[in-house]
């Protein structure tokens, strides 16, 4: 999944407040467990802080009981992708994004390969839905395949 390569920007900053090494990996427990209940937001420079709050809000917000080792980061992460491409931004427009928004750094060709990924998924189950006479399925899919590939 896509959200196993996204790596934070700036994990050494977070590693020298949390006083521990820590993975660059986002979505991996140790890393959400840092930012969660070891960091010392007072100590962050403002962008840092904005980014790991943007990371809680938009991603880690869930009410499942094994939150937020759920998957549900994960599939909110996927989800936000998949939404970016679909207003109109290109591979590496996400990537800048992502950087931006959430200091999460992920290469524009591992975001291609998702999209493309996530497309063949897509035309599986527009087919599939085609062959159950689930019309509107086939056409919900089609019109996210279109989306994503303009």
């Amino acid at each position: 999944m896509i959200a196993g390569r996204a790596r934070f920007h700036a994990s050494k900053k977070i590693q020298n407040i949390v006083g521990y090494r820590i993975p660059d990996l986002v979505f991996t427990g140790s890393f959400l467990e840092a930012i969660l209940s070891a960091a010392d937001y007072d100590r962050m420079d403002r962008t840092l802080k904005e980014q790991i709050l943007r990371i809680i809000d938009d991603f880690l917000d869930c009410r499942c009981a094994h939150a937020p080792l759920c998957g549900c980061p994960e599939r909110k992460f996927s989800r936000l992708i998949l939404e970016l491409r679909e207003t109109g931004l290109d591979h590496r427009q996400i990537s800048a994004y992502l950087l931006e928004e959430y200091g999460i750094d992920l290469y524009p060709a591992d975001i291609l390969s998702f999209l493309e990924d996530s497309v063949h998924v897509l035309e599986a189950i527009r087919d599939v839905a085609a062959l159950e006479g689930e019309d509107a399925l086939k056409e919900k899919a089609d019109a996210h395949i279109s989306r994503i590939e303009r």
